[in-house]
């Protein structure tokens, strides 16, 4: 192993990277607000230094406009010099609005192509591995929520930087009109003393700033306990079952298990340094003012009033600069997990497409010797699956929860890929495909199917997104799934939006949302969808419901190809095929009259769930 390098070279390089990249963020807001942004912040750095200067000059002048009266030429330089002096404190209060306004233009501009960027990574996913990956959920949470509020966010920290400009033209300023009139070495030691503080400040926030990212997960679990706390999804039970003690308990924990290593932290980073910068600044500007006074006599009172002035202007910039410090600091955060959640999708790597198209099935779909496990988990979902969808019939894939029922779906859908074996249509592995032309061909309402806040015509179209213009085929659709009472019903008809917040918007109840999932996928059948899967999306309704909904639901999509998925055997009684899965592999096929004279699982399984349904039944009549 060679020579182990020295820690402030690799944290160097690290504050230059991070400089870097801010710069390069820049491009992104607009060359003209940023080069007006870059020249007005060198204004704002130099009227500073203006005003020291004329002010001093004043105080040098007073004594001579005096003695030479109103109409003297020293009276009148001296009202000259006041008049730059109040020019340049005009100026900048002038100018400081004219900086917010623009660094607002360019954060909210830079902000902007981050958000576009992380939605372009978001979407470009093909499959659902980045978006359910701990790792990626982590960036993508942190990213949203800078973005979102955009107080430590990429934006910031780019007008951060460029407002540091204003700060270190000052503070060289101050050193050259000491160095000029006074001393230059102690121009040189005020500087570093100003520079020690600045990297104890910016030093400082970067170590609290990884301390802070180690606690994600505490800070995760504040915020939830919060919004739990604070929300109304959780009102009902908080008040019946009194939880609310011990939510302020177990908040009170977990804040306090969040925040003690950082108060630990901010000691190790503030006090003790601090202390000595302190005694270090007291003594250097001790020196400097106890030479500037023993040496008073050599200088003009001029060359007095603004060494003293300028040591002081320069030591105040020895502070915090609220407006640079954090963003730069900590606002790149969010950045980094844009490009973490970007790498992490870009890591798929989807089989390139050899067919243009996707042929009308005419066969069936099959799954060969497939094998699957997600992402970071050892447990096989399937382990060489076999199974076949004859095209233009309604298959049931029935099994206990956790069979592997909504994996079989999302592997259809291509949301994920096997790890082994292969899924073809008419024996062409269905990875020739382009994706986006296969899942053309399905139309899938999953258990937990999207309610979303639009138009009654838009969520239904929704199912084809290309062809929404069709509203008579999104009314022959309504009409076929029983909703046209419920839509007649709604202020806006087909165009009210559903949800009870939107202007003129109203709510459905549970079975109607369920029926506007069921024209959705109808729609989609309309348009070039081949294949109807339901998994599950009447999980929530009794036997009796589902079973209705389902034999409805194969009378509408009578000649399509139809999957149905459910965990109660006895509601796709009616289906061509039924297919018994049981960990991860197919235990039983057949009809359903077959299934049951074979005595089998099907038989088993089918009879203990219609016992425990005439015994509900029993229990409510009795």
């Amino acid at each position: 192993m060679g020579p182990r390098r020295p820690s402030w070279l690799g944290t160097a390089r690290e504050r230059f990277a991070a400089r870097r990249d801010i710069v390069r963020l820049l491009p992104r807001a607009g060359r003209w607000p940023v080069a007006a942004l870059v020249a007005i912040n060198l204004l704002l750095g130099c009227l500073p230094v203006v005003f020291t200067v004329a002010t001093a000059m004043v105080l040098g002048r007073v004594p001579a406009a005096v003695r030479g009266g109103l109409d003297s030429a020293a009276w009148h330089g001296l009202v000259a010099v006041f008049g730059v002096a109040a020019g340049a404190f005009v100026g900048r209060q002038l100018l400081s609005p004219v900086e917010r306004a623009l660094g607002e233009l360019v954060t909210r501009r830079v902000d902007g192509r981050v958000v576009d960027e992380l939605m372009a990574a978001s979407l470009r996913s093909p499959g659902l591995g980045p978006l359910e990956d701990q790792r990626a959920l982590d960036a993508l949470r942190t990213a949203a929520r800078e973005v979102e509020f955009g107080v430590q966010s990429p934006g910031r920290a780019a007008t951060g930087l460029l407002a540091l400009i204003a700060r270190y033209t000052e503070l060289a300023g101050c050193a050259v009109a000491i160095g000029a009139v006074f001393s230059w070495p102690a121009a040189v030691a005020l500087v570093v003393t100003v520079l020690l503080f600045r990297h104890g400040q910016r030093g400082g926030l970067r170590r609290y700033a990884r301390a802070r990212s180690l606690l994600a997960a505490e800070q995760r679990e504040v915020d939830y306990l919060r919004e739990l706390a604070g929300g109304a999804a959780a009102a009902k039970e908080i008040r019946v079952f009194g939880l609310d003690g011990h939510l302020r308990q177990r908040l009170r924990e977990t804040h306090l298990r969040y925040l003690g290593p950082l108060w630990a932290e901010r000691r190790a980073i503030y006090l003790w340094p601090f202390v000595r910068f302190s005694v270090l600044a007291v003594a250097v500007t001790a020196v400097v003012f106890a030479v500037l006074g023993a040496t008073a006599h050599e200088i003009t009172l001029t060359g007095f009033v603004l060494v003293a002035t300028a040591v002081l202007g320069l030591l105040r910039l020895a502070e915090h600069y609220p407006e640079a410090d954090l963003p730069t600091a900590v606002g790149m955060r969010a950045y980094d997990a844009v490009r973490r959640f970007a790498a992490l999708v870009d890591e798929e790597h989807p089989r390139p497409a050899r067919r243009p198209t996707v042929p009308e099935p005419v066969g069936v779909i099959r799954f060969e010797q497939v094998g699957f496990r997600y992402p970071g988990q050892e447990r096989a979902v399937f382990d060489r699956l076999d199974l076949t969808i004859p095209i233009g019939r309604c298959t049931a894939i029935v099994g206990v929860n956790g069979a592997g029922k909504t994996t079989l779906v999302k592997l259809l859908a291509r949301l994920y890929e096997p790890t082994t074996g292969v899924i073809t249509l008419d024996g062409v592995d269905i990875r020739e495909f382009p994706l986006d032309a296969w899942r053309a061909r399905l139309s899938v309402i999953f258990q937990d199917f999207v309610r979303y806040e639009a138009s009654v015509a838009d969520n239904v179209g929704l199912g084809a997104v290309g062809s929404r213009a069709d509203r008579a085929g999104i009314r022959e659709v309504v009409d076929a799934v029983g909703l046209t009472a419920a839509v007649a019903g709604l202020p806006r008809g087909l165009d009210t939006p559903l949800a009870r917040h939107l202007s003129g918007g109203a709510e459905l109840s549970g079975g109607q949302w369920q029926r506007v999932a069921l024209a959705r996928a109808l729609f989609a059948l309309r348009h070039g969808a081949r294949v109807v899967v339901l998994d599950e999306p009447t999980a929530s309704l009794d036997v009796r419901a589902e079973t209705g909904f389902f034999e409805e639901f194969a009378d509408l999509a009578e000649g399509a190809t139809t999957l149905l998925i459910s965990h109660r055997f006895s509601t796709v009684r009616h289906a061509d095929l039924i297919v018994v899965l049981e960990h991860g592999r197919v235990v039983e096929q057949g009809g359903h009259a077959d299934l049951l004279a074979r005595g089998g699982r099907y038989a088993e399984l089918f009879r203990l769930q219609a016992d425990r349904f005439a015994d509900a039944v029993e229990g409510r009549v009795g």
